[in-house]
């Protein structure tokens, strides 16, 4: 059984007023940090690590 199963109407629909109050907005910045696009690209060059 589902979760949403257990809960009646009115629940559920207190539920989704609380999420959708809570929900801080995302932006693109956001998205790129939690991706990890950001992040120094490291390679190796004759032997040893270099940050590219």
């Amino acid at each position: 059984m589902k979760l949403r199963d257990h809960f009646s109407n009115d629940q559920r629909r207190k539920l989704i007023a609380i999420a959708r109050e809570n929900k801080p907005p995302s932006t693109q910045k956001d998205w790129e940090e939690l991706m990890g696009m950001n992040r120094d690209i490291y390679k190796r060059h004759k032997g040893a690590v270099r940050r590219k």
